[in-house]
């Protein structure tokens, strides 16, 4: 969605404030008036690009999931890294994804209540051939004595919840904690704690 010069197409602006009202709004509190003014531009414009706000939503979640899925599977299938290594590899890649695009993560949250209603598509089955690699990995990680046994599935559960609902809830967890959980430090400190989690999780124990 980056434009090769500096200031944003048409269309790219469209996307850009599209995706920052629904992550605010959720579907059904944004209007396209409403997108056409943050863009500043009209209606007719903006249909234009997209003919409906659901061909709308639908581009931003698309574009937002396939740069995800990019990045999961050249993470998983990265034959330099093994056992720990690819775990703290796959973490610190997602981590750094949902801290790249917060918005993205607040809508793909709202779908995944709604049952991707405003999609017409099944997240769940989108999202499962991911899901089924990292537990096989898991799986044979465990079976071979590199990491200690646990349910493979829950513990990718585990995972899920932890990164995904920092970044989803960040203005509650910034009313809880009285600071501002997206700065640097913050960041990081959360990153830390989800490797040690993990990292205590997994290796056997001596």
């Amino acid at each position: 969605m980056v434009a090769t010069e500096t200031a944003l197409t048409t269309r790219e602006a469209i996307l850009v404030e599209a995706r920052r009202l629904f992550a605010q709004h959720g579907f059904d509190g944004t209007s396209l008036n409403q997108i056409a003014e943050a863009v500043g531009i009209r209606r007719p414009s903006l249909l234009h690009h997209f003919p409906s706000k659901e061909a709308l939503y639908a581009e931003i979640f698309r574009w937002s999931l396939e740069d995800w899925g990019v990045l999961i599977e050249a993470a998983i299938g990265e034959p330099f890294h093994e056992g720990w290594n690819k775990v703290d590899y796959v973490i610190r890649a997602g981590f750094g994804f949902f801290e790249r695009n917060p918005e993205f993560v607040r809508i793909m949250r709202r779908e995944a209540l709604d049952d991707g209603q405003h999609l017409g598509l099944d997240l769940g089955a989108l999202l499962r051939p991911h899901f089924d690699r990292a537990a096989a990995f898991f799986q044979r990680e465990m079976d071979e004595g590199n990491f200690r046994h646990h349910d493979a599935e829950q513990l990718i559960l585990t995972g899920y919840g932890a990164l995904l609902s920092y970044f989803s809830d960040a203005p509650f967890l910034e009313s809880l904690l009285h600071r501002d959980p997206m700065a640097p430090a913050a960041l990081q400190a959360r990153l830390d704690h989800i490797l040690d989690l993990f990292r205590v999780a997994l290796f056997p124990e001596t």
